[in-house]
């Protein structure tokens, strides 16, 4: 599933393409498009060039003069620079073409998509549900946002009302650094946990944001986590698995203690 550095490696993607006049729009499965057509979205960017793209989260927000370009990728969505008359593949859904190539929205589930919004102020809106960004987030944000919560750990974490850009895989890898039980109510961490938690948050991301992904290292809980009765990386103790909030969360029951 895209998470953070997923949609900042796709930001990086766009940003190698701005300033270029965009030449069509072609949709292919308008099942990726919310609340807007698939003419009107043509006919809106059509002869527009994004400017400078932006992260929010999962969001990616590519400015095109006036209209502004939203992209949530859900669990299998990406963005892709292809040359000219390279073939399609069955997931590419939406294509805006350059003069050098195109641009591809690619979604095998569709449980998310594409929006637009008619200007920066209407681009806010859209996104005015979301916690700040887990890249961009102070310590002492980061603190107060977790102190008023009663929920679990993992759950808390998650919520992009919260903190926006941490999904399953990034939870995990930050609890599991800190060596906090996701488990545990995220109100009753105290300041020492919290700032313990900021820390490996912000290594995670740094390095997950250089790999363009949160990545399977063997020294990594996601380098683990996905093989049946996987020992931890840092002390070999089988690791434990449940669905918190309907998600699978894995995590080590002698490095993370509740």
């Amino acid at each position: 599933m895209p998470e953070l550095p997923d949609v900042e490696g796709f930001r990086r993607v766009l940003s190698e393409h701005t300033g270029k006049p965009i030449r069509a729009v072609r949709v292919r499965d308008p099942g990726v498009l919310r609340g807007i057509s698939a003419r009107r979205l043509a006919g809106a960017l059509r002869g527009h060039r994004f400017e400078r793209p932006r992260r929010h989260g999962k969001w990616l927000i590519a400015p095109a003069g006036e209209p502004v370009l939203l992209l949530h990728f859900g669990m299998t969505g990406s963005l892709s620079w292809h040359s000219p008359g390279e073939p399609w593949h069955r997931h590419d859904r939406v294509a805006w073409r350059f003069d050098d190539g195109e641009l591809r929205f690619r979604d095998m589930r569709k449980l998310q998509g594409i929006r637009l919004a008619g200007d920066e102020a209407q681009a806010e809106r859209v996104l005015a549900g979301l916690g700040p960004d887990a890249r961009e987030v102070s310590r002492r944000r980061f603190g107060e946002l977790l102190s008023r919560r009663r929920g679990r750990l993992k759950s808390v974490l998650t919520d992009q009302a919260v903190l926006a850009g941490l999904g399953n895989l990034l939870a995990d890898e930050i609890c599991w650094r800190a060596r906090i039980d996701p488990r545990r109510a995220a109100a009753d961490l105290d300041e020492a946990e919290r700032d313990t938690l900021y820390g490996a948050m912000r290594r995670v991301l740094r390095e997950s944001v250089k790999a363009g992904r949160v990545p399977p290292r063997g020294t990594w809980l996601t380098g683990a986590r996905d093989e049946p009765h996987a020992p931890c990386p840092r002390c070999g103790t089988p690791l434990s698995s449940r669905r918190i909030a309907g998600r699978t969360t894995v995590w080590c029951p002698r490095c993370q203690p509740r």
